[in-house]
Parts: C-alpha cells; structure tokens; sequence
C-alpha cells in the first residue's frame, strides 16, 4: 500500500490509498474506473507515490517517489498486472480499470534508529548519500 498525490482540476492536492505492484520492473498502480484519483492523472499526469508508515520509528525507512504517471493501454502489461494481484491477493480487476506505470523524475529514502539513512536520486546526479539530520543530535 502506497499513498499518492494527485492534483485536482481545481488546483488543490488530493492525497490517495493505493496498492501498487512491481510488474516486470515497472512500478504499476491500478485504480477503479473513472476513480478522482485516475481522473486526476489523465487530466495532468504529475504524482507523487510515497510508503506509508505504521511504525512510529520508521526503521524501514520513508520513500518519495515524484514523477509521471503513465496510462498503460497494452493487453500484455494489463494481462501481467491482473496476473501478479491475483498471486499476491487471490483477486484479479475487470475491465474497465486504470493502470499506470510510474516515469520516475526523482526520489527520495529516510529511515532512522540504528540504520540512519538519508538518500536522493535524479537522473542527472544519480544517487547522492546525504547527512542524516539525526547525526548532529548523535554526535552532541
């Protein structure tokens, strides 16, 4: 489960639940048919996915993910995507359904306690190892 942010027609974020499948090296998110949130990414495609966090530590960390979302109208993908669901669930959509893969503009990890981490990634830097803002508090 990953939360998404879209953008409404009238400006304003929409902040969104969705389960999202790693498919043949893609990161999809599929949605139900006509859903605000699939509205949102065909009128303007820009999203940004993040983890939800149930620990109130965060030891597995927090990923931020911002780019495109992309429609995904082929039969194939469509087929491997219901097929991974069914795998992972015991269910598979019907058509009609949205399916998005995501285009990765950059991207963000956290994560804290014993395994501080603080990383970004861009196409133009690649992956860049940054201070962790606990490590001043560490070395006090």
């Amino acid at each position: 489960m990953v939360t998404l942010g879209t953008i409404r027609g009238d400006g304003w974020p929409r902040v969104s639940p969705c389960e999202a499948y790693i498919v043949e090296g893609d990161l999809l998110l599929g949605m139900m048919w006509r859903s605000k949130k699939a509205l949102d990414l065909l009128r303007d495609p820009r999203i940004t996915v993040t983890t939800v966090q149930a620990d109130r530590e965060a030891t597995y960390g927090d990923l931020k993910l911002y780019g495109f979302a992309v429609d995904v109208p082929d039969e194939a993908r469509r087929q491997a995507y219901a097929d991974t669901l069914f795998a992972a669930i015991d269910w598979r959509p019907s058509e009609p359904f949205h399916l998005f893969s995501l285009d990765i503009a950059r991207a963000g990890f956290i994560s804290f306690g014993k395994n501080q981490k603080l990383m970004r990634w861009a196409p133009e830097s690649g992956v860049e190892v940054m201070r962790h803002p606990d490590a001043a508090k560490d070395e006090a």
